[in-house]
């Protein structure tokens, strides 16, 4: 995944190498996901699970136009969604891309907070470039438990009670 980016920052800490690319001007409204040292501390939790890969791993913020282009084009699925995970081989993770107007309107949905619920796409996207994924109702609850362990140790409750 190679779009146009507006601004891209790229920092490197223990083993993992964070690339962002804002390619919506909908993300301005928040520093924290344009910021690599807080995308790093989400992600942290999750990195201390055994067999976690690590490596570069690029995050690109989109808008929903863009992430409808990109969910028609690699799923086949009509319109936007709030993240989308993109494994590649050593020593790239792969890509997570985030829509902010899907993510946003989630949680105002759930009566959320903004950044908990993009914290919590952030672990979700990791999670599947580290190979989970939720097809079959066990391994959901496998990947599930995962996500709320990490958010946590964020003090972020579990999302999947809301």
């Amino acid at each position: 995944m190679e779009p146009d980016s507006l601004a891209s920052t790229r920092s490197s800490s223990a083993n993992l190498s964070i690339d962002i690319a804002v390619q919506s001007e909908l993300w301005d409204t928040t520093s924290e996901a344009k910021d690599e040292g807080w995308i790093a501390a989400q992600l942290a939790p999750a990195l201390s699970l055994k067999g976690i890969r690590l490596g570069e791993l690029s995050v690109a913020l989109l808008d929903d136009d863009q992430m409808t282009a990109l969910n028609e084009g690699y799923r086949g699925k009509d319109g936007p969604t709030n993240v989308l995970s993109f494994p590649a081989s050593a020593p790239l993770l792969g890509d997570i891309a985030l829509s902010y107007e899907t993510i946003a309107r989630e949680a105002a949905d759930k009566g959320a907070n903004f950044q908990d619920h993009l914290s919590h796409l952030l672990i979700h996207g990791f999670l599947h470039l580290q190979g989970y994924d939720h097809l079959t109702d066990t391994d959901a609850a496998e990947m599930e438990a995962l996500e709320i362990t990490a958010l946590a140790t964020l003090g972020i409750d579990n999302p999947y009670e809301k």
